[in-house]
């Protein structure tokens, strides 16, 4: 028995290789069909699709003296990247697009027809529409900074002019933002120096009021002080009074004892017993005070009745007419008057003036906004010669590929349900066994 084997020369990878060409080869009209059919709808949608277009417009710092009014209130201090920044914000801000969205309908006629409200529209329109560029703060560049910003619009809309519009638009509401914050810190200091000023006022009446108490205290403290003096100095002097006429009637007495009637000295009174022997001159030296009886009845007599009718003895003692004088004077305090009589307060406060300075200053200041310069357009929006979308070739091409993807696809279902041996060695992509022949058996 011989067994002969007579392997393959072919492998299963081969046959899935020239299966699969047979396979597409075959349905090469339907690849080209689908394709081009592809190709046709992307070339309607072209047709009939709008473009769109692109303009920019770059914004850049404004100059130092744009700003010097605004800066010379001292209230902002405003630079001009500071000012770039802020109208940066404001071409940034959703409100400033839609408000300027609303205000001008007419020019975004394209929403008209929409599902759902305007702004839900231009809310889907505004999010690819708008792209807003600065560079790069960490990039150490050279160059100046700015802020550029780009607008895509279909080729219904005269987006140059919008673009234009609009940054005017957003740098008008920035000034008015800004006008608004400089009268709220103007009205603010000026509530602040309003409050200074009642302060100051209530303050130096208080001062005032307790300087003109303080001063009738001391009035009426020195008046009170100078009667208690008045008062011992006269009763001092009463008693003195008093006492000189007790010591005048015992020197009467003792006057009337010696038969003193006249006044005379200790060594006369023994001349009468002496017999005169001719001229004598007599010299006394006394080291002590004479007594008072000397002065004789008559002269003590007459003190006597003197002091007895005598109703006042202010006379006698300077520092009674001393402080007669001081309490004359202590009846009107006349720097109380001066203070009372005042009628404008507010010229004698050295701080209220420089408040009165400071709200007069603010009061008078006038700021322009109008002509507020807030960022230079260093580049206007132009309209451009051509669209930026749709890309016609781009288009196409992808058109095309997908197209002849879809094509094979469906070629390889079509060989798939017909059930060609074809389609069954595509559908295995393992390699097929090789085929051997089956060995004969020989009788010999």
């Amino acid at each position: 028995m011989v067994n002969d084997v007579t392997p393959s020369s072919r492998t299963g990878a081969e046959i899935d290789l020239l299966a699969l060409a047979v396979a597409l080869w075959g349905s090469r009209f339907l690849i080209l069909g689908v394709t081009l059919a592809c190709v046709l709808g992307a070339s309607v949608y072209l047709y009939t699709a709008l473009p769109y277009y692109q303009v920019t417009s770059v914004l850049q710092p404004p100059v130092m003296k744009a700003l010097d009014e605004l800066n010379g209130t001292k209230l902002f201090t405003l630079t001009p990247q500071e000012a770039l920044n802020r109208v940066g914000t404001a071409v940034s801000s959703w409100e400033n697009r839609l408000a300027f969205a609303l205000a001008n309908k007419e020019r975004l006629s394209i929403f008209s027809d929409s599902d759902g409200s305007f702004e839900q529209a231009f809310e889907r329109f505004s999010a690819e529409a708008f792209k807003v560029s600065q560079p790069d703060p960490r990039k150490d560049t050279p160059l100046s900074p700015f802020i550029g910003l780009s607008f895509t619009y279909p080729v219904t809309m005269d987006g140059a002019s919008y673009t234009n519009d609009f940054i005017q638009f957003a740098m008008a509401r920035e000034r008015q933002r800004l006008e608004d914050d400089f009268n709220a810190v103007v009205a603010n200091r000026l509530a602040v120096l309003e409050r200074q000023i009642s302060s100051y006022r209530a303050s130096y009446t208080t001062e005032k009021e307790s300087r003109i108490a303080a001063l009738l205290e001391n009035d009426s403290l020195r008046a009170a002080r100078l009667k208690d003096e008045l008062a011992a100095l006269r009763q001092m002097l009463l008693t003195r009074r008093n006492n000189r006429i007790a010591a005048l009637d015992e020197n009467i007495a003792i006057a009337k004892a010696l038969n003193i009637h006249k006044p005379t000295h200790p060594t006369s009174l023994g001349d009468a017993e002496r017999v005169a022997q001719g001229s004598i001159i007599r010299t006394e030296v006394n080291t002590h005070d004479t007594p008072l009886y000397f002065m004789g009845t008559e002269a003590l007599e007459a003190e006597r009745n003197t002091l007895s009718k005598r109703r006042s003895d202010d006379f006698t003692e300077p520092r009674i007419a001393e402080i007669q004088k001081e309490l004359r004077l202590l009846q009107s305090n006349r720097e109380v008057e001066v203070l009372s009589s005042r009628k404008n307060d507010d010229l004698f406060l050295k701080r209220l003036a420089r408040s009165r300075e400071e709200q007069a200053r603010l009061q008078a200041l006038s700021v322009d906004f109008s002509n507020l310069q807030l960022a230079t357009v260093d580049r206007l929006a132009s309209q451009p010669l051509t669209p930026v979308g749709p890309r016609r070739l781009l288009v196409l091409a992808i058109a095309g590929v997908l197209g002849g993807m879809l094509g094979v696809m469906l070629a390889l279902v079509r060989a798939f349900l017909r059930q060609t041996p074809q389609a069954k060695v595509l559908i295995s992509f393992e390699p097929k066994p090789e085929l051997v022949d089956l060995p004969r058996a020989v009788v010999g």
